[in-house]
């Protein structure tokens, strides 16, 4: 390529050399050539000049501006093809690595989409698409499992907006007589673990977005994961980042705080962040079935934290999946949908560092009134401040959460959405905690 431009430079610098000297003879006579600035008459000194040789003349000048414009052209394109290489055809869905010079307050951060079987990831696909910001910074990935004909066709409908990658390996999982029937749990642990290697170790990001095909995001999903970010960066009590609230059904939720943002203690998942660094660390014990569950370990938190959304930006639209629509009826469906943007990356998000946090949170959860499940119930609540229901030992909080509406499952003790036991939620119009006495000590892995 750079013998090609060599040689189309040499060509226009040679044609320039000649129309120059035809123009210093042209100009030599007298009454020389009207001047871009002159109207378009003959100079009365060219009145003696035949015909023909004024309109070779004003044809020459014309030539001359072409040939300049064509220079800067080739001049430009030589430049973007020494920045921008073009990617290797052996490999055209790999989507664009960024460089070690990208700003760090401009990170370029994929959105992976685990696809297998559903043709619907077109609803997902559309809305990544309609709200992504920028498509340098969020290049979207879709990685497919299954071999699904139908799915595929879908993926590649979207040409070049998306990277359609395929997990080599479709036959079944070796897995314990006694787990046959969770073969399905068995390849999406496998899948993932394929997709996040090809994300971090083959095309060598430094972070991504884990989306799955039955997820539809919000309008400021991206503003989201943009702002909290910086803080899974430089905050190392903090490994993940999550758009969900497991406990985000709309009657108990405050949709006018869309910006509150929490710790959670419980790994979230549908719809999350997380760094390399993380995947550096679990990719040599990924387990072989229940990823998330797995996930939820104190193993593998090590006591740290995600930061999840009071009002989700994900929602969940798949009922029919390895797991038959668990919880999707009871729970699930009923999730809302953040409709408001928010303006996170233009908020002060400090607050959800750890001390600080800790320091205001618990002074909120501790100092608000204890009162009893039968209050909360026949009290509206909507003029008044947060109130504080308390639990003490698993069946006590189960009942509690099962009479309140929550998700009453517990893993390794870890309550879904909770920080040092603490669930927060709406009742009744009124900002309810769920807590366990203030000399909570740690969560008790036997409760699952």
């Amino acid at each position: 390529m750079l013998k090609k431009t060599t040689l189309a430079v040499g060509g226009a610098a040679l044609f320039l050399a000649w129309n120059g000297l035809l123009l210093l003879f042209l100009w030599s006579r007298p009454g020389g050539l009207p001047t871009p600035q002159d109207p378009p008459q003959i100079p009365a000194g060219s009145r003696q000049l035949p015909a023909q040789l004024l309109q070779l003349a004003q044809d020459a000048e014309a030539e001359l501006r072409l040939q300049r414009e064509l220079l800067l052209q080739i001049q430009k394109l030589g430049l973007s093809r020494r920045q921008n290489p073009p990617k290797s055809p052996q490999n055209p869905t790999v989507p664009p690595i960024p460089t070690a010079t990208a700003p760090e307050e401009l990170p370029v951060i994929p959105v992976l989409v685990l696809a297998c079987d559903r043709s619907s990831v077109r609803r997902c696909l559309d809305k990544i698409l309609r709200y992504r910001p920028d498509p340098r910074r969020f290049p979207v990935i879709v990685s497919q499992d299954c071999g699904h004909a139908e799915t595929a066709k879908v993926i590649e409908s979207y040409g070049g907006a998306v990277a359609h990658i395929r997990q080599p390996e479709l036959g079944d999982v070796a897995a314990p007589p006694e787990h046959r029937k969770f073969q399905g749990y068995y390849r999406i642990s496998r899948h993932y673990r394929w997709a996040l290697g090809q994300v971090f170790r083959t095309f060598r990001y430094r972070a991504a977005i884990v989306v799955e095909d039955d997820l539809e995001v919000a309008p400021d999903f991206f503003e989201y994961f943009q702002a909290v970010f910086p803080l899974l960066r430089k905050d190392p009590s903090l490994w993940c980042a999550s758009a969900w609230n497991d406990n985000g059904k709309e009657a108990m939720v405050d949709p006018e705080r869309a910006e509150l943002l929490y710790r959670t203690d419980f790994f979230p998942g549908l719809g999350w962040l997380l760094l390399a660094e993380l995947w550096d660390e679990l990719e040599p014990k990924w387990p072989p079935a229940f990823w998330d569950d797995w996930m939820r370990q104190p193993e593998q938190r090590r006591g740290r934290s995600c930061v999840r959304p009071e009002v989700s930006r994900t929602m969940t639209f798949g009922r029919k999946g390895v797991s038959h629509g668990q919880f999707f009826d009871q729970y699930l469906k009923f999730i809302k949908l953040n409709d408001r943007f928010v303006p996170f990356t233009q908020l002060d998000l400090s607050y959800l560092k750890k001390d600080e946090y800790e320091r205001f949170f618990l002074r909120q959860v501790y100092s608000a009134p204890e009162i009893q499940l039968e209050e909360l119930q026949k009290d509206s609540g909507r003029d008044s401040g947060p109130v504080r229901l308390q639990y003490r030992g698993r069946d006590s909080f189960k009942a509690l959460a099962k009479a309140l509406g929550l998700m009453d499952d517990l893993k390794s003790g870890v309550p879904r959405a909770g920080y040092r036991g603490i669930v927060s939620f709406v009742c009744r119009g009124r900002r309810v905690f769920l807590a366990p006495p203030s000399d909570w000590t740690g969560y008790d892995p036997s409760w699952s």
